[in-house]
């Protein structure tokens, strides 16, 4: 049995809370390291991670000279004796820190690749998994362990897997609750509409999901001309390609566009995205809207008719990326406000208030168009923080 990414997220909490350690199976790039962060944020936890396959031996434990006088002993018969001491990876140390300061917070630490380190680092890790302890340090008991590993085809249905792993200790198969991760369309797609609560926007780019939705085989397909394979994880980096795109000018984007895309998901799929992004892809950038000259808090005409002429998904991917540009094109100055709240109210009343929504969420900007309305020296704010109060009563009508 295989378990999808919504499922994986009721899954792990029942084996930590029943005591037990999480080790997650999955081929590479579907979402493993999402997943445990996602956990973290439904337990509250505070998640520290470490890349088994970048560990070395003696990273955990590695002994360490004395540095004082008091660190030896001396003996009457035996002479003088060093009392060494070991000094231990700069992440478990974060750990006990943390754990000291914050007693009554969980915290997960999350072993990625496991069975991608070697034999040596897995023997050392094995007491964390087995015994919770490393030589004399005991790990604090509100820390609990979540293991990630690709498939090896010493597992049940992976028997034709060709990942370069080590295969793992009998006692840590017999010691951990292996769930095998599978990617899902149908799942993917729900998550990737979800806002990312760090970014403030959906977790994947609305022509992404509208691509993959189109055809879901696309989710996880290999190149049949390219060494390069569309795992979900490759999607969510075309995604923030492109975000970062559509800060470009048109020009630019076209000229990189497609080299950057092929990068991410291979020759084929790479061509076929670029297409479908030139056939897609909103004319207007925020850059575009803001600067159109002549300048003040007014859209030009033409290019308020050219905004207009555009679909309504069209209208609210471009108005959400100028509210992730804050930092660039600030809606407390008074052109910049003036602007947003004219292409605003061309929207759809439901579109208009999906985007007072997002706008909601951002608790810091909301603040700051208070704060600006409150002096009253910006009309253009003070009509555009108004608007969104009414925008926002609309669900109680």
């Amino acid at each position: 049995m295989a378990l999808t990414y919504q499922a994986m997220l009721t899954a792990i909490p029942v084996v930590l809370k029943a005591g037990n350690v999480p080790n997650i199976v999955g081929e590479a790039g579907i979402g493993k390291s999402a997943l445990v962060a996602d956990v973290a944020r439904r337990l509250h936890a505070k998640l520290f991670t470490t890349v088994v396959s970048l560990s070395e031996k003696g990273d955990l434990a590695i002994p360490v000279p004395p540095l004082t006088d008091a660190s030896f002993i001396q003996t009457e018969a035996y002479g003088r004796l060093a009392d060494v001491q070991y000094g231990y990876a700069h992440t478990l140390i974060e750990i006990i820190q943390y754990a000291q300061n914050h007693p009554n917070q969980p915290i997960l630490w999350f072993l990625d690749e496991f069975n991608r380190g070697t034999q040596a680092v897995q023997s050392e890790l094995m007491n964390l998994v087995l015994q919770r302890t490393i030589n004399t340090l005991k790990l604090p008991a509100q820390v609990q362990l979540i293991l990630a590993e690709n498939p090896d085809a010493s597992m049940a249905g992976f028997e034709d897997s060709r990942y370069g792993v080590v295969a793992g200790d009998a006692a840590i198969k017999d010691r951990t609750v292996r769930l095998v991760m599978i990617s899902d369309a149908s799942d993917w797609l729900h998550w990737a509409k979800t806002q990312d609560p760090d970014q403030h926007r959906p977790h994947v780019h609305p022509l992404v999901q509208q691509f993959i939705s189109e055809d879901v085989t696309r989710l996880n397909l290999p190149d049949e001309h390219d060494d390069l394979t569309a795992t979900p994880r490759a999607w969510e980096r075309v995604s923030a390609n492109l975000y970062a795109l559509e800060r470009l000018p048109r020009d630019q984007q076209m000229a990189v566009a497609l080299d950057i895309f092929q990068g991410d998901v291979g020759q084929t799929l790479g061509l076929r995205f670029e297409q479908f992004f030139e056939q897609q892809t909103i004319r207007l950038t925020p850059a575009m809207l803001y600067t159109a000259t002549p300048a003040g808090a007014r859209v030009p005409r033409a290019t308020l008719t050219e905004f207009k002429a555009m679909s309504e998904a069209q209208k609210s991917t471009v108005l959400r990326s100028c509210l992730a540009l804050q930092a660039d094109y600030p809606l407390t100055t008074d052109a910049n406000a003036g602007r947003f709240l004219q292409l605003l109210q061309t929207v759809s009343a439901d579109g208009q208030f999906a985007l007072v929504q997002a706008v909601g969420q951002r608790c810091e900007l909301l603040k700051q168009l208070y704060t600006v309305t409150v002096t009253g020296t910006q009309p253009y704010v003070n009509a555009l923080y108004q608007y969104l109060q009414t925008v926002a009563s609309w669900s109680n009508q």
